[in-house]
């Protein structure tokens, strides 16, 4: 009897063995560990639970844009400076219309990729009309500081009450007929009499020292390795330029007679060592029309607040040549700095990389230019051109010029 549960076993054990050789034959990729494991399932370990990033802290721009109602007035996307490093009291400065947004975003995207991404300065914004939401998500979107937005006021941006209006109309309507450039135009007008005595004014750039002045259509052309507004305060310079231009004699036929008569008034604003031979081949008897192109400036607000510039100002808008003749703010500005200044305060930064419309700045040495990512064309340099200033500006301050500078 007790060979019987023995022999059961055997004939068990053998019908195992018929059953797993008939398997190999039919499925030969099938092993014996297999089929252990699919008649005897291994209890496994659960699997180690996945460990995920934490959530970085929603902003509270961030919360205004998932509600759909942003109202992004100030935004700071990357650190202010690094640990330990200086920091200038300096920001970006732009007078734009709604209308120019796109123009004028090609114009930051290039400031910050060839310079402030590295120093995230912050970014103000001017403008005779309030801002549309689309245009300050967009130019938050693009600055690596802050971003502030300001209303210009009423009487920064009309007429003062000592011009005839009928008087301006008519040399606007006889500009126009003689193809003056902006001629006909009351904005541009605003516009040169506001960058000239008022910008520096708006509460928002009371916090800082020193601007760089952005508008649409421009761009900058090289790496900026170095903090310019630094720069510009550790080397004592006060104004800076890129390209420098004649302008049209016939939209200031009295500037530099107003100006004479100013300096006479006041002498004591000349500076000694002034840079007057810059604007006047004569010592002053003329004005040769030379001067810095101010939709590019890197300077010091604390000039433009200062006495003599106020004054300067003032006694120019009370002369009427806003609105009765086209005087620009970059003759204006540039008047000013030629004879309020030392000249050694004034700076050209020849490896900017610039352009505004036709008009280029090019550095024109081959090595900086590949060194520093220039991809501007050297033979469309406008520096040492007949019409620009820039080659009279390297003989009075008695600079070498480039060896690759044309004659």
């Amino acid at each position: 009897m007790a060979r019987v549960p023995v022999l059961r076993l055997l004939g068990v054990a053998v019908a195992v063995m018929v059953l797993y050789s008939l398997l190999l034959l039919m499925r030969p990729d099938i092993s014996a560990s297999d089929i252990a494991a699919a008649t005897v399932p291994a209890e496994q370990p659960p699997p180690p639970p996945v460990k995920l990033p934490p959530l970085p802290p929603i902003r509270d721009q961030d919360k205004e844009l998932q509600q759909g109602n942003a109202q992004i007035e100030s935004q700071e996307l990357l650190p202010i400076a690094s640990p330990g490093s200086e920091r200038v009291k300096a920001t970006f400065v732009t007078l734009a219309r709604n209308k120019e947004l796109y123009a004028l975003i090609e114009s930051m995207r290039s400031v910050e990729d060839r310079f402030n991404h590295k120093y995230n300065y912050d970014w103000v914004f001017l403008n005779d009309e309030p801002f549309t939401q689309e245009f300050k998500d967009l130019t938050s979107a693009i600055v690596s500081g802050k971003t502030k937005y300001g209303l210009i006021p009423k009487e920064h941006w009309s007429y003062p009450e000592w011009i005839d209006q009928d008087k301006a109309a008519e040399t606007r309507k006889k500009m126009k007929a003689d193809g003056i450039i902006y001629g006909d135009l009351e904005s541009y007008r605003h516009m040169c009499r506001f960058e000239s005595g008022f910008f520096w004014r708006n509460p928002l750039l009371d916090e800082y020292d020193w601007y760089w002045r952005v508008e649409p259509e421009t761009k900058v052309h090289c790496d900026l390795d170095y903090d310019v507004f630094k720069w510009m305060k550790d080397n004592n310079k006060v104004y800076g330029f890129t390209i420098s231009i004649h302008e049209f004699d016939k939209t200031i036929p009295t500037l530099w007679k107003h100006t004479k008569d100013f300096i006479r008034a006041h002498p004591e604003h000349l500076a000694h060592n002034n840079l007057m031979d810059f604007i006047s081949n004569d010592g002053g008897d003329t004005y040769n029309l030379c001067h810095f192109w101010s939709n590019f400036e890197v300077a010091n607000l604390n000039f433009w607040r200062s006495q003599a510039y106020r004054e300067y100002f003032e006694y120019l808008d009370r002369a009427g040549g806003f609105f009765y003749e086209r005087w620009g703010d970059a003759p204006v500005h540039s008047i000013a700095a030629a004879l309020f200044l030392p000249r050694d305060k004034i700076h050209y930064f020849e490896d900017v990389g610039y352009n505004h419309g036709v008009y280029t700045q090019c550095p024109l040495n081959n090595e900086f230019r590949y060194k520093h990512k220039c991809h501007c064309n050297p033979e469309k340099d406008f520096t040492f051109d007949g019409y620009s200033c820039t080659g009279r500006y390297y003989d009075v301050m008695k600079m070498p010029k480039p060896k690759e500078a044309k004659e």
